[in-house]
């Protein structure tokens, strides 16, 4: 088998097409790592049926194939029978750890790797712990984020700890391009001055607007930081749900907080993948209050080839991702209402640390973090379990 070609065909969750601009953050590591794949294998990417999209077409070198979504239960039934039909020699599944175990009693001699973006489809409420067991049973390989990611599965799953591989996800440098090259710079002063914000500091927010990524915690350390610093600028760019401005109840608390000190913080709500890169290069720091547990959090790699130093959490695998004092900071969870303005101040006030770090982001990136690496890695783990016969 080692001799022939390798193909792989990449089940997405179905619940946004794929590419999409409007997309989780599953589809978007998906449409670019298949991207990068594609120079290396065949690769098919399947997904679900649009009125926007056709059936079959070809983009970048990679296939995709859509069905009809319905349920669940529908669109897992009409992927395994375009698996059947392009017999790929890899079946990649994306985050739903169910899909496993369906299409391993379907192709049960396929080789089949599991895809984990973050800790939600693998915790209560939903699957359990016998059921998440049986899944990882079934595949092949389980390929995660972070190391903080394999640990916590290797803990729930210790009898599938030597099959989980961790491989770090990475950003679109020609998308992502430093505030401080020509093109950025240039970009970042009309940014600056379309929006009125040229005389400001601003902190900048990226992210769904849920209670685990912390927001509270920035604005109540933004009630902190005007104090001392009154020319800095809290940007909230976000919604709660992709693609669409949603209001929930912790949304409209967020609003009422920001309604405090109208001045200081304003809402933009949700901007495509797209449009995103402009507003991190209009960043002076780029903020990331998660709760414990975030698996990767591609904000920090995206502010980071950016040029823009960092400032986030002890959280799970953000800490492989900025390295303290280095390119950012990271703060203590537990101790997040007097570290966070303490650090955001630090940054604010030292114009020499903040080009310092967000250059050094820029070398880390361009090292650990790019789409091109993340495939390299991928594909060498596929050739070399078809020269395993794994």
């Amino acid at each position: 088998m080692s001799g022939l070609p390798i193909s792989v065909a990449i089940v997405t969750p179905g619940v946004f097409p794929v590419p999409s601009e409007t997309s989780s953050s599953v589809e978007q590591v998906v449409h670019k790592t298949a991207e990068q794949l594609a120079k290396r294998m065949k690769v098919c990417v399947l997904g679900r049926k649009t009125p926007h999209q056709r059936s079959n077409e070809m983009k970048e070198g990679v296939h995709y194939a859509r069905v009809r979504y319905g349920n669940p239960a529908i669109y897992i039934e009409g992927i395994s029978q375009k698996i059947a039909k392009l017999k790929p020699t890899f079946i990649q599944v994306e985050n739903r750890p169910r899909f496993v175990r369906y299409l391993r009693r379907k192709h049960p001699r396929a080789k089949i790797s599991l895809v984990l973006h973050s800790t939600t489809f693998i915790s209560a409420p939903h699957i359990t712990i016998p059921e998440l067991t049986a899944c990882l049973r079934a595949a092949n390989v389980v390929i995660v984020n972070s190391e903080f990611l394999k640990k916590l599965i290797q803990r729930k799953v210790p009898g599938s700890a030597h099959k989980i591989v961790s491989q770090h996800l990475g950003v679109d440098m020609e998308r992502f391009i430093s505030k401080w090259s020509p093109q950025g710079n240039e970009s970042r002063i009309q940014k600056l001055k379309e929006l009125g914000y040229e005389n400001h500091k601003i902190i900048l927010f990226v992210g769904r607007l849920i209670p685990k990524k912390g927001v509270h915690h920035l604005l109540d350390a933004m009630m902190q930081v005007v104090v001392t610093e009154p020319n800095a600028l809290l940007i909230i760019v976000g919604s709660a749900s992709y693609g669409s401005d949603r209001q929930t109840d912790y949304v409209r608390s967020l609003h009422r907080m920001g309604g405090t000190m109208p001045q200081y913080v304003r809402f933009i709500p949700y901007v495509s993948h797209n449009d995103i890169a402009q507003w991190f290069q209009i960043a002076d720091v780029v903020a990331v209050p998660s709760a414990p547990n975030e698996a990767f959090g591609l904000v920090n790699v995206e502010a980071m080839a950016t040029g823009v130093p960092v400032l986030a959490t002890r959280s799970g695998g953000i800490q492989e991702i900025v390295a303290d004092g280095n390119t950012g900071y990271l703060v203590n969870y537990d101790n997040i209402a007097e570290e966070l303005p303490k650090y955001l101040l630090r940054l604010l006030e030292n114009d020499e640390l903040r080009n310092a770090m967000g250059e050094q982001g820029i070398q880390r990136v361009k090292q650990l973090f790019t789409w091109e690496r993340s495939a390299l890695q991928r594909y060498e783990l596929y050739r070399k379990m078809c020269k395993n016969r794994t």
